[in-house]
């Protein structure tokens, strides 16, 4: 009888610890949030309010992203308007925190340096293939400013080289001393731009450029390299696309290094490019898309249905 009392009890306290186990690995399944945790599609749109946090409205890969809601049938997602830094910002949060988020994304940035984060897959090629910067220059300039168009003209560099001053910027340093800073360190890349150039005494130059962290370290170099090296006065206009554009196709502004091309500036290429003068590439293998942090189980727009 007491045997039989201690298998009773025994039993009982098997039961309620199995209980408490099942109820315990509920509410670990229930914190989607965790990272590895992000379950099905719909599962994932819901933790994510079924938003894609993007940038300035007027941006390119505001409208590639607004594309591919649409041709993917994303019916249920919005895109989230904002700038570049509160995008990186609610990132930042994200990451930290091991929760899911999407963004719209582009290469070059920093945040790719900062955090694990990887392109959801665009088989539809909505965002396209990989883009280019180019510098465009207003008609004129060539006679106007040879030296300076010159210059421009031979400027290009890698994303790994502009990298490194996004990288210092974002850890805090003045733009223009992150540009200075680099391009005494690296002498020798300067020299194959400016080689046998005669330098100006004072002429006047401007500059404009869109407010992405990638136009700052460009344009903020091309500075410090036209004023240190070939003796130009620069003014550097920060602007948003629409304006930048028309200022060098009016030819209010000498040149731009921030033409991102074929898709991101798509319209105003169309609307501009008959009125202002194309110097080609300083950059190659540029990128936009969609982007998660890599712990997010989600590897396609399609997963997002």
């Amino acid at each position: 009888m007491k045997i039989s009392k201690k298998l009773l009890v025994l039993a009982g306290l098997a039961g309620v610890l199995a209980l408490s186990a099942c109820g315990s690995n509920s509410g670990k399944g229930a914190n989607t949030g965790n990272k590895g945790e992000t379950g099905t599609a719909e599962s994932f749109g819901n933790q994510v309010k079924h938003e894609i946090i993007g940038i300035d409205p007027g941006a390119g890969i505001m409208k590639a992203t607004a594309a591919a809601i649409d041709q993917y049938g994303l019916t249920d997602w919005k895109l989230i308007e904002g700038s570049g830094a509160a995008m990186t910002a609610m990132l930042d949060k994200a990451v930290k925190a091991e929760k899911p988020i999407i963004i719209t994304g582009w290469t070059p940035h920093w945040m790719f340096s900062k955090y694990d984060l990887k392109y959801l897959e665009d088989p539809k090629k909505v965002f396209g293939e990989a883009e280019e910067i180019h510098t465009v220059a207003r008609k004129g300039l060539k006679d106007d400013h040879p030296v300076a168009y010159e210059f421009l003209d031979r400027f290009e560099w890698s994303s790994d080289e502009m990298g490194e001053i996004m990288t210092a910027i974002q850890e805090g340093k003045d733009p223009a001393d992150a540009a200075k800073e680099w391009a005494d360190s690296h002498g020798d890349r300067v020299d194959t731009w400016t080689k046998d150039l005669k330098p100006v005494s004072g002429d006047k130059l401007k500059l404009s450029y869109v407010a992405w962290d990638s136009e700052i370290a460009s344009t903020n170099l091309l500075e410090y390299v036209l004023e240190s090296k070939l003796g130009y006065d620069v003014t550097a206009l920060q602007v948003e696309a629409g304006p930048m554009w028309t200022g060098v196709a009016s030819g209010d502004v000498d040149a731009s290094p921030a033409a991102w091309l074929p898709l991101t500036h798509a319209d105003y290429w169309t609307e501009y490019g008959d009125k202002l003068e194309d110097l080609g590439p300083n950059m190659t293998g540029v990128k936009t898309g969609l982007v998660v942090p890599a712990y997010v189980d989600v590897n396609s727009i399609e997963d997002l249905k």
